[in-house]
């Protein structure tokens, strides 16, 4: 069942070519890979194999110039990630599109939850 206490939220995902979008799942990878270090922690941490956030970090680094993740293999240290400052330009300008979306889209927002059918057990 959903939280209600999250509702009404809004997702954006942006299309930015065919094939090729930054959306929420995205943005959060390279956030936890950024306070991680590592991929595998990011992606145990949303639940997701290795193998799921690697495929994700290489379509992103793919869609880009530049790299957004570049990886480390192991050594005395073990191996990681991080995440470049395009790669961290790349956050910032999908977080303000997120938040530009979210300001423009309140009101509206706002009238279409006033619409909704009462929901039984909720006040």
């Amino acid at each position: 069942m959903t939280n209600t206490v999250d509702m009404p939220r809004l997702r954006v995902r942006i299309d930015l070519a065919p094939g090729s979008w930054m959306g929420p799942g995205k943005a959060e990878l390279l956030e936890r890979i950024q306070r991680n270090g590592s991929i595998a922690a990011a992606g145990r941490e949303m639940g997701m194999s290795y193998k799921r956030a690697w495929q994700l970090v290489e379509a992103m680094n793919g869609m880009f110039r530049d790299p957004l993740v570049e990886r480390t293999r192991g050594g005395a240290k073990g191996g990681g990630a991080t995440v470049t400052k395009a790669g961290e330009r790349v956050l910032a300008a999908y977080r303000d599109a997120v938040e530009a979306a979210r300001r423009a889209g309140a009101g509206p927002i706002e009238e279409l939850t006033g619409m909704l059918r009462d929901v039984p057990g909720e006040t």
